[in-house]
């Protein structure tokens, strides 16, 4: 016999199990969340069982109430017809037994009838099938009669000792369950019972069955129609609501274009209503909303303008004040001290205000829309090594060293080479300022699709919120402390833009008294979307204490502009790298 090559695994019913549990949560998650979506579906919902309760309610008390109509008039007509048949029997059973009366109809056959046999064919011939008679003589015994095919045992005993302990003008009557012979059911009856003569016990058998098929008809009649009602009331709902959910919808789909910046979107106003008047309203908001935003890109566009020509016009007097600045700098020696120190400020302040007005310039261009990049591929270890290179001057006058982590291998990107090194030199400058004298660490990394540089300080660190806040132009964590390296207060205001001009994150992570880092990451292809980093926002250190401590999880921030990606740990290559 061949084996196949593959078995099915068979999956235990615990397997089973939990794969049902996780479907139903599946199917409840999709139905909550259509339920939380859709107020048309709400309503009509609330609607349609609100409905069933009110016709279940009305049926109820409906088929209550025609139940009892039909069996109250049936029993008053069962009662009626029985004290009438009893007169009759009445006249029969009161004969002694041995008397000679004969009937015209046992005469014509040559019998002599005795009082109950006479009295049951009376009744028998009066009900002409309606209904049956049975006839109980427990004084004498074989005195019992029943017409029809009744079994005379189904008459319920309790019935009978109620009869027997009632008198002669009293009927007793209610619905029993009789049998039949040759039937295999038991059938809903009215039984009337009257005592006669003071032994006798006549009882009438009401059949119900033609009453019982009138009320299945109508409770069919009457589900049928309260279907129809639910039905018809949820139509008339979701109609109605329609008619007011649509414009909403409508109202909020105009909105979110509007959010996304199209302007001339407006809603069409039909009649006079609240909801046209809501439309109406919608309209004038958008309208003026437009008109603001117009009056606010024009104030914009003439600030840009302005800080652009200012900053294009000073050049002209500041390279005149440059150059007798440069003159009166070089001649310092030949000056009293105290005019010496005041040419060495002003040629400190000068080199401040170039370097201001070159970023200014930069932050115009960007706002213009006419910065570019010139992208070639480089190896992103010498633009770290060029960048630190620049900043080595400063760290050493600030008694700040470097620590490089560079890989063995490449690090190959295409990117603006003078501009990342620009965003390189602010990080590491910023580092030098807050880094209160302690070492700094640059750490370079890359994977398969982009590449990051991770600048570490062990300075003052960053409060809560303030990761975002430190790209903003002009601020400044602390407002009363004064630049010590001389700084415009731009620096990581361009720095963003470079990176993002390079489809790239620049993202910081600060605590108090744990320092800060910023991170870089750059795509390794110019125009491929970035999806993560290659190295963690968090240090790892300092994710590794916040572990110990008890907290698993690591607080990442989020990019000022973009979605900050999750960063895994890659235990086995000890390098650590993006999840998308």
């Amino acid at each position: 016999m061949p084996v196949p090559a593959r078995k099915r695994r068979r999956r235990t019913p615990g397997q089973i199990a939990r794969g049902v549990r996780r479907r139903a949560r599946r199917l409840a998650g999709r139905l909550r969340h259509v339920w939380r979506r859709s107020l048309q579906l709400r309503v009509v919902t609330s609607t349609l069982v609100l409905s069933m309760a009110v016709v279940v309610v009305l049926g109820v008390f409906l088929m209550q109430s025609i139940v009892a109509s039909v069996l109250t008039s049936t029993e008053v007509s069962a009662v009626e017809e029985s004290r009438a048949n009893i007169a009759t029997a009445s006249g029969y059973l009161t004969q002694p037994a041995d008397s000679t009366d004969i009937t015209q109809d046992a005469t014509d056959q040559g019998q002599t009838l005795n009082p109950v046999d006479a009295a049951a064919k009376a009744l028998t011939d009066r009900s002409g099938g309606r209904y049956d008679v049975v006839i109980f003589n427990d004084a004498s015994v074989g005195e019992g009669r029943a017409s029809g095919q009744i079994d005379w045992t189904s008459i319920p005993a309790s019935m009978r000792v109620k009869v027997q302990n009632s008198d002669e003008q009293t009927l007793l009557a209610q619905t029993v369950k009789i049998r039949y012979i040759g039937a295999k059911q038991p059938e809903s009856a009215w039984l009337v019972g009257g005592r006669v003569n003071g032994t006798y016990e006549i009882y009438h058998v009401f059949p119900l069955g033609d009453e019982e098929k009138t009320l299945l008809t109508v409770q069919q009649m009457v589900f049928g129609a309260g279907a129809a009602l639910v039905l018809l009331l949820a139509g008339v709902a979701s109609l109605v609501t329609r008619q007011v959910v649509t414009p909403v919808r409508l109202a909020r789909q105009a909105a979110e274009r509007l959010a996304a910046g199209r302007l001339e979107e407006r809603l069409k106003v039909r009649g006079e209503d609240d909801l046209a008047r809501l439309a109406t309203s919608f309209n004038e908001m958008a309208s003026n909303l437009a008109v603001k935003i117009h009056q606010l890109e024009e104030l914009s566009q003439v600030q840009r303008q302005f800080v652009s020509d200012v900053s294009h016009e000073l050049r002209t007097p500041l390279t005149t004040v440059r150059m007798a600045a440069d003159l009166l700098y070089e001649g310092r020696e030949d000056f009293d001290p105290a005019s010496a120190r005041a040419a060495e400020l002003m040629q400190n302040q000068l080199e401040r205000f170039e370097s201001m007005l070159a970023d200014l310039l930069e932050i115009s261009r960007y706002d213009a829309g006419a910065a570019t990049l010139d992208l070639d591929p480089v190896d992103m270890r010498d633009v770290v090594l060029r960048a630190v290179g620049d900043s080595e001057a400063l760290a050493e006058r600030q008694a700040t060293r470097f620590e490089l982590r560079l890989p063995n291998e490449p690090c190959m990107a295409e990117v603006d080479s003078r501009r990342v090194e620009r965003i390189l030199r602010n990080l590491l400058f910023n580092a030098i300022e807050h880094g209160e004298g302690k070492d700094i660490v640059v750490t370079l990394g890359a994977d398969r699709d982009a590449v990051a540089v991770a600048v570490r300080d062990h300075g003052v660190g960053l409060k809560p919120g303030e990761e975002t806040m430190v790209f903003d132009r002009f601020w400044r964590a602390d407002p009363s402390r004064a630049r010590t390296i001389g700084g415009t207060g731009l620096g990581l205001a361009i720095s963003r833009e470079d990176a993002m001009l390079h489809g790239g994150w620049l993202q910081a992570w600060g605590a108090p008294g744990e320092g800060s880092q910023f991170r870089l990451s750059l795509p390794r292809v110019a125009g491929t979307p970035l999806r993560g980093s290659p190295l963690p926002l968090v240090p790892p250190e300092v994710e590794m204490r916040r572990t110990w401590r008890g907290h698993a999880t690591p607080v990442l921030t989020p990019a000022p502009a973009e979605t900050a990606p999750r960063v895994r740990e890659n235990v086995d290559a000890g390098a650590f790298d993006a999840a998308d």
